[in-house]
């Protein structure tokens, strides 16, 4: 049984900047600083993190241009409506895992990503070249040679997506990459395919992407990622947070012209 929030502590933070910067940043995720409220004195802030006026300049100036906080004279620094904020910059994406995330934060990555994958997957389907091919068999082949619960299927999983954004020919698509990383890290910590029947059914799925890509079949492309997106839900149990599937359709394929690198 999943626990309604669980927290997916991020990488190793390096500096002091960036420490703030991440203490600050999922104090106001979480909800501990509240949208309209008015951040705590310099003073304050730089007696509790035991840093220089500098640094906490710096990381506030840092969640300003994230969306998260707002400067005005006489007013002080203020929490932003969430509506404000940077959704697709990595590091929202980050402190959003670390400070806990729950059915409806996994459903929302999973809504982004049906409306866009399965769209940047038949795009792949038309576009791509034998250089895409290969770098997604060999994908594949490193999740088939890896154990499930390791980094390096994690690893492979997310630059099979990864290709299929690039393979699609749309810069707009690939640039989705933090949401994709996100989402699949989140999956990757919550609940690894380690069950024999899970691997095998995990593989299969994106081995249906790859064949699909391979011959060209833009709508079985489309359908091969969406299964996959809906799998990941489903295994964590969280598969009824999405509305049914029919409401979730990619859009029909485009006229997509081809790229010119790609081969015939």
């Amino acid at each position: 049984m999943h626990a309604s929030v669980v927290t997916i502590p991020s990488r190793a933070v390096r500096s002091s900047h960036a420490e703030v910067t991440r203490c600050l940043a999922v104090d106001i995720v979480a909800g501990r600083l509240e949208a309209g409220q008015v951040l705590p004195r310099d003073a304050d802030l730089i007696a509790r993190f035991k840093v220089s006026r500098t640094v906490l300049r710096e990381s506030v100036k840092t969640l300003v241009a994230k969306g998260l906080l707002t400067t005005k004279a006489r007013v002080g620094t203020t929490v932003l409506e969430r509506a404000a904020w940077n959704m697709f910059d990595p590091d929202v994406l980050a402190w959003h895992l670390d400070s806990g995330i729950d059915a409806r934060f996994l459903a929302d990555l999973a809504e982004i990503r049906l409306a866009v994958e399965p769209q940047a997957a038949s795009l792949a389907a038309e576009r791509r070249s034998e250089r895409d091919l290969a770098q997604l068999r060999d994908s594949i082949g490193q999740m088939q040679h890896f154990a499930p619960h390791s980094e390096e299927f994690a690893d492979a999983d997310l630059a099979l997506h990864l290709v299929i954004a690039t393979a699609s020919g749309n810069p707009f698509m690939r640039s989705v990459g933090a949401v994709i990383e996100a989402a699949l890290r989140a999956s990757f910590r919550l609940s690894a395919p380690t069950d024999a029947a899970e691997r095998d059914l995990t593989i299969a799925e994106h081995t249906r992407i790859l064949d699909a890509v391979t011959r060209r079949d833009r709508e079985g492309a489309s359908a091969a990622m969406a299964a996959v997106i809906r799998n990941g839900l489903r295994r964590h149990g969280y598969a009824d947070a999405l509305s049914p599937p029919e409401t979730h359709r990619p859009a029909g394929p485009l006229a997509a012209p081809s790229r010119a690198s790609s081969a015939a």
